[in-house]
């Protein structure tokens, strides 16, 4: 699978989200979160002073953004973005990358690279820690039966499974690969229950299968994989984030991220 070129010009892209026709995405040192249409047509929101990462939508429509170094939620209603939860005081770390269940609540990495912790912002916007001790958490994804979320351990290079409870809770923690060619960055899911893992440091996207076997690769050369989602028209449309450099502090000022799109056999599943 080749990609194809879609979009460019913004700094530093993360957590891909495909919402009503549109990919949405985080450009985190840009102050913004841009649309992406088929056509790589971008719109911007901007977000003066804060740095985007992790982003959800809630069943009513509203987009959840992560505001990184000030570890707080916000909301954006299609008019205006106010925030919505403090997480400082729950948070060893930034904020990275979210994941939005049918019921609204929001899990939120918290990326230290030891001792990072997964909250849960509930509907009400209450927020709790449900998952301790892990090794900088990045992309999440929650399987189609809604019982099971998977996370990206990256300082770790696995990746991790929890059972969901009935309210939310995460327990039975478990390894669903391990051994990774890289760290993983953001992750997909598609409907055969492989996850498409952005291997950054090996400047490629996987195809992972819970054992850790590989059964796709996507070849990025020179460039570094962040994120990647499941999209498009029956969700074949596997689009790719990807830089110039694995450090986002090394591209302040620049505007060399990218975001390809390359079609897929199997089809995107579960959440986001």
């Amino acid at each position: 699978m080749i990609p194809e070129p879609l979009a460019n010009g913004f700094c530093f892209g993360e957590g891909p989200r495909w919402f009503e026709g549109l990919l949405w995405f985080s450009d985190m040192l840009g102050e913004a979160v841009h649309t992406a249409d088929m056509r790589g047509s971008l719109t911007t929101l901007p977000l003066p002073g804060r740095s985007p990462s992790g982003l959800g939508f809630r069943p009513d429509g509203s987009l959840l953004i992560a505001s990184t170094e000030d570890r707080q939620v916000l909301r954006y209603d299609g008019e205006t973005v106010l925030p919505i939860a403090d997480l400082a005081p729950l948070t060893p770390a930034n904020l990275g990358d979210m994941v939005v269940d049918d019921a609204g609540r929001a899990y939120i990495g918290c990326q230290a690279f030891a001792g990072g912790a997964i909250i849960r912002l509930d509907a009400d916007d209450t927020a709790t820690v449900v998952a301790e001790d892990l090794a900088f958490p990045n992309g999440m994804v929650i399987t189609p039966d809604r019982k099971t979320l998977i996370v990206a351990e990256s300082t770790a290079r696995r990746l991790t499974a929890f059972t969901i409870d009935a309210n939310g809770g995460l327990a039975d923690r478990r390894v669903f690969a391990d051994g990774l060619d890289g760290p993983p960055d953001g992750i997909a899911l598609d409907a055969e229950g492989g996850v498409w893992t952005s291997m950054t440091l090996a400047h490629q996207f996987e195809r992972i299968t819970e054992g850790g076997a590989v059964t796709d690769r996507i070849d990025m050369g020179e460039r570094v994989a962040i994120a990647c989602a499941l999209g498009g028209p029956s969700r074949r449309t596997l689009f790719l984030l990807s830089s110039t450099d694995a450090y986002p502090r090394r591209l302040i000022g620049t505007k060399l991220s990218r975001l390809d799109a390359v079609t897929v056999e199997t089809p995107g599943a579960g959440l986001p």
